[in-house]
Order: structure tokens, then sequence, then C-alpha cells
């Protein structure tokens, strides 16, 4: 099994925080966004748009969330999805918003020009505040269990004050209590590690 994927792009980060939950014993390769290479080109048809490629014997997958739900199937323990078919389908919904919703804020911040950035950066900011009761409710993103939506949710929110938004107080305590596992820290590429040069900051 291997893993191709980008050292900075936050939906890779989804699928290697899930990699280090479950301690698979495979290779990652790093690789240059704007130069992939050969091998990872002719496998995956849409890597211009989605780099991270996760390669098992004769199996090719390029959506991180099945990336995500496919490591969850094929390494069963610790489990991270739910086993009842309503709770898992909430989760899958959640995750689906979180990437619909927060991940396409932060991929215009990151890559839309200054104006459309400032008014996403602005929309994130007021999406999270009043998020934050959310944060508070259980021990992890509503659930009393860690799982799939939290490998989903923490990679957006480590790269917040490189983008200079402010975590509201409740958000900021889930995010540390996620942070601070320790299949969090193995996902962390070199260049995401710098990201924490940036203290997360409390809101108000």
């Amino acid at each position: 099994m291997t893993l191709y994927c980008s050292p900075t792009c936050p939906y890779s980060h989804q699928v290697r925080f899930v990699w280090h939950e479950k301690s698979v014993q495979a290779d990652i390769h790093y690789i240059d966004p704007a130069n992939p290479p050969e091998d990872v080109i002719d496998l995956n048809p849409y890597h211009q748009e989605i780099l991270t490629t996760l390669v098992d014997r004769d199996l090719v997958l390029y959506d991180h969330r099945i990336i995500m739900e496919y490591l969850d199937e094929r390494f069963p323990h610790p489990p991270l999805h739910p086993m009842e078919p309503v709770a898992r389908a909430q989760a899958r919904m959640l995750m689906f918003r979180i990437d619909r919703d927060w991940y396409r804020l932060l991929d215009e911040i990151l890559h839309c020009g200054e104006k459309k950035a400032a008014r996403a950066r602005k929309t994130l900011r007021e999406d999270l505040v009043a998020a934050a009761p959310l944060f508070a409710a259980k021990p992890y993103f509503l659930s009393e269990e860690f799982s799939l939506v939290d490998c989903a949710l923490a990679p957006l929110l480590w790269r917040l004050p490189s983008v200079g938004i402010e975590l509201p107080r409740d958000a900021h305590t889930y995010a540390q209590r996620i942070f601070a596992r320790d299949a969090f820290q193995k996902s962390l590429s070199e260049q995401e590690r710098e990201m924490a040069e940036l203290p997360l900051k409390l809101s108000a």
C-alpha cells in the first residue's frame, strides 16, 4: 500500500490523520503538486484537481473521503465510523458539510484574490463562532467517540492561524484535544509543522 500526496494539502492531511490512527505500516510519498511523477499521472486521471492517490495492490483510489472510509474498513481497529446505519449516514453528512462549507472557504482564502479571500475569511470566522457550542457539546465533534469527522475537521483548524482566523474558546479547547493525539502529530508534514509557529489564538 502506498499513499501519494502533497505535504501541504488539507485534504491529504485528513487522509494522513486516519492513516496514522490506524497505524498503517506502509509508505507515504510526498510529491510536488505542480510536478507530479509520471506514475501518479498514469494512475490518477484527476491529478490536476485531486492529487491524493492511494494504491493498494490493483486498487487505486483518489478521493480523500473514499480513501478515509476505505482505510477504516480495511483496518477495522479502532473503528472510526459508527456501526449503526443512521449514525453512519449522519457522520457522512457532517463530513460532506465540513468539506462543502468550511473547506471551500479555506480554499478561497488560500487560492483566490485578496478581495474574495477577505470575504471568505470573514464568513469562515463567523461560521466558527456560530458553531462554537457544537465544539463544547461533547468530547468530540457532536460525538462521544473520536471518529472520521474529527479527522476531517482537525486539518482545517490547524491551518487557521496561518490564514489569520482566531478560534472561539470552545473550538480552541476541542482543537487542542485533537492536536494532542499521537496520530495527529505523526500526520504532520514538515511544512505543516511550521504552521504551529503561529500559536492558536482565541477570539472573545
